[in-house]
């Protein structure tokens, strides 16, 4: 996040020489669980805009120098979070569903239900 956001004066330097000593060979490793925890703060803490997150997604997806977990499951619910889904989490959770052979999802979001291809439970 520190890399992210540059808005430590102590911290974001040192996160900033972690992250461009890391290569293809060498990456860091980026949970999904971290992605989602990431757009929390990016929405959260410091208002960054739906294209301001889905940029910095695009960018972690795309670095060699980080292995992201289930990269394409990533990728899916990146497309469907900037398609107009409202919440990075619930796409996040639906692409992940899939990918374990789920046939759907159940969910009380309306949102969730609407944007993201859940189903609602009525």
């Amino acid at each position: 996040m520190r890399y992210v956001a540059q808005d430590d004066p102590a911290q974001s330097p040192k996160a900033t020489r972690l992250i461009e000593s890391l290569t293809a060979e060498n990456p860091a490793y980026i949970g999904l669980v971290s992605l989602t925890e990431l757009v929390w703060v990016l929405t959260g803490c410091y208002s960054c805009s739906k294209d301001d997150v889905v940029a910095v997604l695009q960018g972690l997806l795309r670095t060699k120098g980080f292995q992201v977990e289930a990269a394409e499951t990533a990728w899916k619910a990146v497309r469907l979070f900037k398609g107009g889904s409202p919440d990075f989490a619930d796409c996040l959770i639906e692409c992940s569903d899939k990918r374990a052979g789920c046939d759907y999802t159940a969910t009380f979001d309306r949102d969730a239900a609407r944007h993201c291809g859940m189903r609602l439970v009525a």
